[in-house]
């Protein structure tokens, strides 16, 4: 078994699933496993997947072209998730949407899209929880201010939310366990910021 380690982003999971692809070792004898999980496998070859904006678009254009963009915003949102086998679950979905077509999303009964589609769902409704329940309280500054603490990564989907909501505003809202945040300015847009020292 020859496993491709990638970092725990949606670029790195995404060049991990190109190495793995063009590996050529066949797709039972490969698996993608996030970076820094401490589960290593005895026996297993490791392979660094090396990041690159050229294999991202790649594997991007290649799955609005055979999947479509359902399965995409599937394989985007199930990056979010907190799991640790989310990189290669992805990488199994996308063996099927590859192959399958646009009509993958809705084939449950697949285990890897199930899978897939199990861990959109979980991220989805943390983050319409957290819309729902997110107050903010406005600084001396004027400047709005809402701290969190997802399970997963969600606050990327809380954002086009709140930019709607608030557009004549200026917000922060903050993941305090992940140490970074959704910075809108007002009438304009919004990024996103990472702290070092996990304070804002």
């Amino acid at each position: 078994m020859t496993i491709f380690q990638c970092s725990d982003t949606l670029d790195g999971i995404l060049c991990g699933v190109y190495d793995a692809w063009m590996s050529r070792l066949g797709h039972e004898n490969v698996a993608l496993e996030l970076e820094d999980t401490g589960n290593r496998k005895l026996f297993a070859e490791y392979r660094r997947a090396e990041e690159s904006r050229e294999k991202t678009d790649k594997v991007i254009a290649a799955v609005y072209r055979k999947a479509g963009k359902q399965a995409y915003d599937m394989v985007f949102r199930a990056s979010l998730s907190r799991e640790e086998e989310k990189a290669d679950r992805i990488y199994r979905f996308l063996i099927y949407a590859i192959n399958l077509k646009k009509s993958v999303t809705d084939m449950l009964q697949i285990p890897a899209v199930y899978e897939l589609f199990r861990m959109n769902r979980n991220v989805g409704n943390e983050a319409y929880l957290l819309i729902e329940f997110a107050r903010f309280s406005r600084t001396r500054e004027g400047i709005l201010v809402c701290t969190v603490g997802p399970k997963n990564d969600v606050i990327i989907l809380m954002a086009p939310h709140f930019a709607d909501r608030l557009p004549g505003e200026n917000w922060i809202i903050y993941d305090e366990g992940r140490h970074k945040a959704i910075v809108h300015k007002a009438d304009e847009g919004w990024i996103i910021v990472y702290t070092d020292s996990g304070q804002w």
